[in-house]
């Protein structure tokens, strides 16, 4: 298929900030090829440079490990924006991972990224790894990716700050598997990375998180850092709640939106009197949430409801009939229709 015979229907927006819009859909020549569109035509005229920066090293990262089990293809780029193939997975924050297969998986990734001269640059971020329904690492997001032409000292620098990063996810999720030598690794940073925390660092957290209220964790408003535990306080407020989880999803117009799910005996006109829009733009009462056998709620499964992916809980509910039974009303009661675009 070429990029001249390939159309992009969208479903559903699952990211916006003011350098770009993320959109999920399908190629109409092929309805179950599932794709991404970063779109990049609505941008404003004084954040193109920027955007078109950040996209021309994507599109170069992603040409360069083209191939790669694990990483997305590029499809198409053109004026709207650069079209790749959809990742499945479930990001690692949701996924938390602690078996020795992902990470060995990971780190298979990462070493073929090396053959090919690309260094990812951004993997300190948990969402920006998935966990594939097979159990195999993938990575998304090459905004900041580097392609190095020569494998010299900065290359080899920032191929061992991509491993140390995964390390910290690592740590975090499955720290009975490090070893010796990559404790050692982790408490040594590269020399870039400690100048960057010193300086470039507290520079970047200004605009981003004060002037343009923005979270380090994924380029838009961290409304749950924010926002969450007076939420969540407030719901709580008075009994008849039993459970909050809190989620964030794409507004219809630029910014970000809270999404509560509170498990109680409560209606919505009860959650509302005791949380308002401008607090957390959409409530929802559940009788259950779904939780894991150990108790944990199932976060990947309430994220893909707060964000309106349908498709997606339709194939893990096909897996799983049990959770299926907690998740149908949940669903028939979802809050969020606006992010779908037909």
């Amino acid at each position: 298929m070429t990029e001249t015979t390939i159309t992009f229907v969208p479903e559903t927006v699952h990211k916006r900030d003011v350098f770009s819009e993320t959109v999920s859909g399908h190629l109409a020549e092929r309805p179950e090829f599932k794709v991404v569109l970063r779109k990049l035509d609505g941008v404003p005229w004084w954040a193109r440079p920027v955007a078109w920066f950040l996209a021309r090293r994507e599109i170069a990262g992603l040409r360069a490990v083209a191939g790669v089990e694990g990483v997305p293809a590029l499809l198409r780029v053109d004026g709207e924006g650069l079209l790749r193939s959809w990742s499945h997975g479930t990001p690692l924050q949701l996924a938390k991972p602690d078996h020795a297969e992902w990470y060995r998986d990971a780190r298979r990734l990462l070493r073929e990224m090396r053959r090919r001269g690309v260094t990812h640059n951004d993997i300190a971020k948990p969402q920006n790894w998935l966990m594939t329904p097979e159990g195999r690492a993938a990575v998304i997001d090459f905004q900041l990716a580097s392609v190095h032409r020569r494998k010299g000292k900065i290359f080899r620098v920032m191929a061992r700050e991509d491993l140390r990063h995964l390390l910290k996810q690592k740590r975090r999720y499955a720290p009975h598997l490090l070893t010796a030598s990559e404790r050692r690794m982790l408490e040594r940073k590269a020399w870039p990375t400690r100048v960057w925390m010193a300086t470039g660092k507290r520079a970047y957290n200004f605009v981003t998180r004060r002037l343009m209220n923005w979270s380090d964790g994924e380029g838009t408003e961290d409304r749950i850092e924010r926002d969450g535990a007076a939420v969540r306080a407030a719901l709580m407020h008075g009994g008849g709640v039993r459970e909050v989880a809190l989620f964030t999803y794409a507004l219809p117009a630029r910014g970000v939106g809270l999404y509560a799910f509170a498990e109680t005996d409560l209606d919505h006109a009860g959650l509302r009197a005791r949380v308002g829009e401008d607090q957390a733009e959409l409530v929802q009462p559940v009788t259950a949430l779904p939780r894991r056998a150990d108790g944990r709620l199932r976060e990947d499964a309430l994220q893909l409801v707060a964000t309106n992916r349908l498709d997606e809980l339709e194939a893990m509910m096909a897996g799983e009939p049990e959770l299926a039974e907690v998740l149908k009303p949940i669903i028939a009661g979802r809050q969020n229709l606006t992010d779908r675009i037909f």
